[in-house]
């Protein structure tokens, strides 16, 4: 028997999963880390957090399987996307914590470029708007206010990375600076028609471009781990940004093709082949995947809050001990009251990105109570995700599927499904495995290992678990999107 171990780093935990020859799931570990919130607005990760959970779950997921780690092919990387680092390349030092993808500390700066037209030339380069979200800001204000590290980083000594680059950097004992397509393009600072960094965009962030890494296929070879980590050296041959992992593990290789991933935050991800298509409706144009050489195109939708509208209900609220609670609360919930809640709690993403505006609730009275905002926190999903779909589908001039195929720890829950299903008026079609983002990481490895068969192949072994139908009638489902435009309206304006 031969295995795939998966990496899969996100937001609030990482992961790691072992996958036979069939793809299917022998063993998991998951490790939950600290968040830090230094400021209001700001998000930091240590970065060692997410390099000593990252081979404690290796170590774990190991140890718990009946593998040998001789029968391990090939490690598959995915990771949470635009966060970033700044170490040392001589002591692996980090600067500063990792700022993560959900921090706003240069929502001032993006105003400022824009102000000045730059945003036309980001766009147009690297398909993304020009938001506190991606990694360019984040960076610069690592090298104009970390003390010493733009010097640093002029001399060469210091090297610049998302997730995965400082995960194989430290696998590979520092031999690798190297990242894949899908985490460049969401860097804002790589051309992804052209497929190198933009030395226009690298040269009006002040970016010495030496401390960028090397970019390369989903499905290339990244080295091999240092032998002392798990018992001998195990080959990284595929990584790829947990939205394009998913919508690899979806399946989506087909233009027209839409999934939507559910997890801190929610991300929905069109294939349009391979001519990127540029949104007229404020979506992101990105790289789905690139492999073996050949880059496909999507169009993509983020949300910022999905599943973190469940930690905020357990964490902050503490209305809920567990996310699995909210089901059977929101479905409690009195049917008379309508309470719409806009999560923006770090601002709003797509359509409407903006950085500034603030979360607030609406409809409330004197009888609402847990039940209500349970339900009303899974609904905010769905509006979320009807609002990316309708910019989509008006940017998208090919055929596209009418079902949305979904996955994420979200996507477990019939609620939030049946909702999503009445209020985007569609099927959705959520797969056997939920697993997907760690499945696509898996394939990618497994593949370019021979382990697992080609794109077609895969493709063919996609299982549909249940498809929820709209049941809504049109009049409910109107006055309530109209509810909902009204609460973003309002939402806007504070």
């Amino acid at each position: 028997m031969t295995y795939i171990l998966a990496i899969d780093q996100g937001t609030t935990s990482t992961r790691a999963i072992l996958f036979d020859q069939s793809l299917s799931v022998t063993a998991s570990a998951q490790e939950e880390f600290e968040q830090h919130f230094p400021k209001s607005g700001w998000v930091e990760h240590d970065a060692f957090d997410l390099w000593s959970t990252t081979a404690a779950t290796c170590r774990a997921v190991i140890e718990k399987s009946s593998a040998d780690v001789s029968q391990i092919a090939a490690i598959g990387i995915t990771n949470q996307r635009e966060t970033t680092l700044v170490w040392d390349k001589a002591t692996g030092q980090p600067v500063y914590n990792a700022i993560v993808w959900q921090d706003r500390r240069t929502s001032e700066l993006c105003k400022t470029l824009k102000a000045e037209g730059f945003e036309e030339v980001v766009t147009e380069k690297t398909g993304l708007l020009l938001d506190p979200y991606f990694s360019a800001t984040k960076l610069k204000w690592i090298l104009d206010n970390v003390e010493g590290t733009r010097d640093r980083a002029e001399a060469g000594e210091l090297l610049f990375g998302t997730v995965d680059s400082w995960l194989v950097w430290k696998l590979t004992g520092g031999k690798v600076h190297a990242t894949d397509a899908t985490n460049a393009a969401r860097t804002m600072l790589y051309d992804i028609r052209k497929g190198h960094w933009s030395t226009t965009i690298c040269k009006r962030f002040d970016i010495p471009m030496a401390m960028l890494p090397e970019v390369r296929d989903c499905d290339a070879d990244f080295g091999e781990t240092r032998p002392d980590l798990f018992g001998r050296p195990i080959p990284i041959l595929g990584i790829a940004g947990d939205q394009q992992a998913a919508t690899i593990g979806q399946a989506c290789f087909k233009p027209g093709m839409v999934k939507s991933t559910y997890g801190t935050g929610c991300f929905a991800l069109l294939n349009t082949g391979e001519t990127p298509v540029m949104s007229q409706n404020r979506l992101l144009t990105t790289i789905a995947y690139r492999i073996g050489g050949k880059t496909t195109y999507a169009l993509e939708g983020s949300i910022f809050i999905a599943g973190a509208v469940v930690q905020w209900l357990r964490d902050g609220l503490k209305i809920i001990r567990e996310a699995s609670e909210t089901q059977p609360l929101a479905e409690s919930a009195d049917k008379t009251q309508d309470l719409i809640l806009v999560p923006a709690f770090t601002g709003l993403g797509a359509p409407y990105w903006n950085a500034e505006c603030r979360g607030a609730m609406f409809g409330m009275t004197r009888n609402s109570g847990p039940a209500e905002f349970a339900r009303a926190a899974l609904e905010s999903v769905g509006y979320q995700t009807r609002d990316l779909l309708e910019a989509m589908h008006a940017d998208w001039q090919g055929d596209a599927t009418t079902a949305l195929r979904v996955d994420g720890g979200m996507s477990a829950s019939d609620f939030a499904m049946q909702f999503l299903s009445d209020i985007i008026s569609a099927p959705v079609d959520r797969p056997k495995v939920l697993e997907t983002t760690a499945m696509g990481a898996a394939w990618l490895a497994g593949q370019r290992a021979g382990v697992y068969p080609n794109m077609e192949g895969f493709a063919a072994t996609w299982a549909l678990e249940r498809t929820f139908e709209p049941t809504m009638d049109e009049a409910t489902r109107q006055a309530k999107c109209d509810g909902w435009a009204r609460a973003v309206r309002a939402t806007m304006l504070v």
